[in-house]
């Protein structure tokens, strides 16, 4: 298993970009972006949201879907994680948030996955807390698994990917590939090696 202080060797980086599944094509993700652009257009055009995206894997999603609303919206992040450098999820991290105003704003709430879904909810919670007037959640991918704490789901959701490990589109594999346009999943060999 690799640890989060462990240096990742370029052997290791190699197979796994190598041997990789392409779960997502790039031409894929982009459709999806362009189908979920026109679903944030019908429920916040003309509301000027403030569109938080969730550091770091986040980041990529929300600017694709920015670049796709011809309408005035603001973007701002939150970094709250339970993942601290690792792959598996613990206790939520609060690391920065929101530097604009919430109150009385239409807020949506980008990040990469919606995995257990309990970093979306505490997000989608404390904008509440800030006094949102509506807090909607948009993920790029949403993993295809029974482990959702308390039903949580996206308002918006781009793509479905299986019970693996998925990297690319703004998910790494401990913090590469993020850059990546098509999204992957880890050989099961690999992941048992996580």
């Amino acid at each position: 298993m690799i640890t989060p202080d462990q240096e990742i060797d370029d052997q290791i980086l190699c197979r796994v970009r190598t041997e990789s599944e392409l779960i997502h094509s790039p031409k894929s993700v982009q459709r999806c972006l362009d189908r979920m652009a026109a679903a944030v257009t019908e429920r916040l055009g003309g509301s000027d949201p403030v569109l938080v995206a969730v550091m770091t894997g986040g980041m990529i999603p929300a600017v694709w879907l920015s670049t796709r609303l011809a309408f005035p919206h603001q973007l701002d992040y939150v970094h709250a994680t339970r993942y601290v450098g690792s792959t598996r999820g613990g206790e939520l991290h609060w690391r920065a948030r929101p530097r604009l105003p919430l109150g009385d704003r239409a807020v949506l709430v980008i990040d990469d996955i919606l995995d257990e879904g309990i970093t979306l909810r505490e997000i989608a919670a404390y904008c509440r807390e800030q006094g949102a007037s509506q807090v909607l959640t948009a993920v790029l991918v949403r993993k295809q698994h029974d482990r959702a704490v308390g039903g949580v789901e996206a308002d918006f959701v781009g793509l479905e990917v299986p019970d693996r490990y998925v990297f690319g589109c703004g998910m790494d594999y401990h913090e590469y590939f993020r850059e990546l346009t098509g999204i992957y999943a880890l050989p099961a060999e690999m992941e048992d090696q996580l």
